[in-house]
């Protein structure tokens, strides 16, 4: 596992067991297969609407990925740093959620 927030000036990191990991990257590669099937779509002048379609499945993979590791961060990453009574957490949670929701 990897180190934990420990409340101090320590450098943040996630510490998401093995399983989430490898959920994790199974997913990023492949949505990474998906983009570069798209890069070759418009390289081989596919049909416009047929690019849009693959790029579209690639940013919902993309969400997925999003939500999924949300979670996970709220389970874990933040509710730990919630305990330690670091508070400014919610303010960084709700950011990301803002941005995340455009």
């Amino acid at each position: 596992m990897l180190p934990r927030y420990d409340g101090k000036d320590s450098k943040l990191r996630s510490h998401h067991d093995e399983k989430t990991i490898q959920q994790l990257i199974v997913r990023m590669n492949r949505i990474e297969g998906q983009i570069r099937g798209i890069k070759g779509m418009i390289e081989r002048r596919d049909y416009c609407d047929d690019v849009l379609n693959q790029i579209s499945s690639a940013q919902a993979a993309l969400d997925g990925v999003s939500k999924l590791l949300l979670e996970k961060h709220m389970k874990s990453c933040v509710r730990e740093r919630l305990e330690t009574g670091d508070t400014e957490v919610v303010d960084e949670v709700l950011k990301t959620v803002f941005r995340m929701m455009r």
